[in-house]
C-alpha cells in the first residue's frame, strides 16, 4: 500500500511538474509574439498580430490592456495550478532537487528565464528608436492599418433615458463605441471628448447617414447606476444621438468581456485601469477597426474609411 502510495505521488509529482513546464513555454512564447525584436522593418504579419493581441503602437510595444494580458494570464494560469495541484508542484521540484542533474536542469531554467527578462528590459528601452510597425503614408494613419471586419457583440444595457440599448437602436448608421466611466480624470474624459469631436466633424460634413453615433459603456457599474447616467451624459457633452449605457454589475461586466475591454479594478479607491479604446463600427453592425489613443484627427480618417 506504501509503495503504491508513493507511486502515486511521484505520478502526480512529475505530472504537476509538465504542466508547469508546459505553463513556461507557453509563457515564454506569448511574450516572444509580443516582444522578440525584427531586424529591419517588421513584417506585417506580424505586426498585425501584435496589434489585434496586445493593441501594440506605433512603438511596437503593448498598450495598458497588451501589457496587463502579459504578465496577468501567465500569473492567473500559474494561480489556477498551484490552487489544484500545489501539493505535488512542491513535491515534484523537492525530488528534483534532491538530484545534482534536476539542480542543474531547474538553474539552467532559471538562467534563462531571467535572460529573457533582461532582453524584454532591453527591447522597452530600445523600442522608441525603433520604426513604426505600419508603413506610413501621408495621412495621419497608415494605410496599412488592421481593419477587423468582424460583427460586433450585443450591448444590451440602458441608456440616460432608461432604454435598453442594442446594435439595432444604432440604426443603420456608424459608431464609435468607448469605454469611460464618471470617476475618471485621465483617461476617460479625452477619449469621449475625441470621440464627439470626430462625430461633430462628420456632422458638420452634411451627411446625416454618415454622421455616427456614439456610445459610451461604463466601466465602473457599481457608482455609475443608471439613475445617474442623465448626469454623467451631461458632463460628458454627449448629444441626442449619444448614449451612455450602464445596468447591474453582472449586465455591464459580461457587455465588458463579450467587448474584450481588458480593466483591472482596485477593490480599495474603486478605480479601473483600462486601455484608451475605441470601437469604429461600420453601418450593418460590424467592427471596422479599433483604435487606442488616435486622436479625433484619426478617427475621422478611418471613418472615412467605412
Amino acid at each position: 500500500m506504501a509503495s503504491a502510495s508513493v507511486l502515486v505521488s511521484r505520478r502526480d509529482g512529475a505530472a504537476a511538474l509538465g504542466a508547469l513546464a508546459f505553463l513556461v513555454v507557453v509563457s515564454a512564447a506569448w511574450w516572444a509574439l509580443a516582444l522578440w525584436p525584427t531586424p529591419g522593418e517588421t513584417p506585417a504579419w506580424l505586426a498585425r498580430a501584435r496589434y489585434i493581441c496586445f493593441n501594440a503602437g506605433p512603438s511596437g510595444l503593448p498598450d495598458a490592456s497588451g501589457w496587463l494580458l502579459l504578465i496577468g494570464q501567465p500569473l492567473g494560469m500559474l494561480a489556477v495550478l498551484m490552487a489544484i495541484w500545489g501539493d505535488a508542484v512542491r513535491s515534484g521540484l523537492r525530488r528534483v532537487l534532491a538530484r545534482p542533474a534536476g539542480r542543474l536542469a531547474l538553474g539552467a531554467c532559471a538562467l534563462l528565464l531571467l535572460t529573457g527578462l533582461m532582453a524584454a528590459a532591453a527591447r522597452v528601452a530600445t523600442a522608441q528608436n525603433e520604426p513604426p510597425p505600419f508603413a506610413t503614408t501621408s495621412g495621419s494613419v497608415p494605410d496599412t492599418y488592421p481593419r477587423l471586419d468582424r460583427p460586433a457583440p450585443d450591448l444590451g444595457l440602458v441608456d440616460q433615458s432608461g432604454a435598453r440599448v442594442d446594435l439595432e437602436t444604432l440604426d443603420g448608421r456608424p459608431a464609435l463605441v468607448t469605454f469611460a466611466f464618471a470617476h475618471c480624470e485621465t483617461v476617460c474624459p479625452a477619449v469621449v471628448r475625441e470621440v464627439v469631436q470626430a462625430q461633430e466633424r462628420l456632422r458638420g460634413a452634411g451627411d446625416p447617414a454618415r454622421t455616427p453615433r456614439v456610445v459610451v459603456v461604463t466601466l465602473d457599474p457599481w457608482r455609475d447606476t443608471p439613475s445617474r447616467l442623465p448626469t454623467l451624459a451631461t458632463n460628458f457633452g454627449l448629444g441626442a444621438d449619444a448614449f451612455v449605457l450602464s445596468g447591474t454589475v453582472d449586465e455591464v461586466n459580461a457587455a465588458l468581456d463579450r467587448w474584450g475591454v481588458a480593466r483591472q479594478r482596485d477593490e480599495r479607491t474603486g478605480e479601473v485601469a483600462h486601455p484608451p479604446l475605441v470601437y469604429l463600427l461600420d453601418a450593418e453592425g460590424h467592427i471596422a477597426y479599433a483604435s487606442t489613443a488616435g486622436g479625433t484627427e484619426a478617427l475621422v480618417e478611418l471613418l472615412g474609411r467605412i
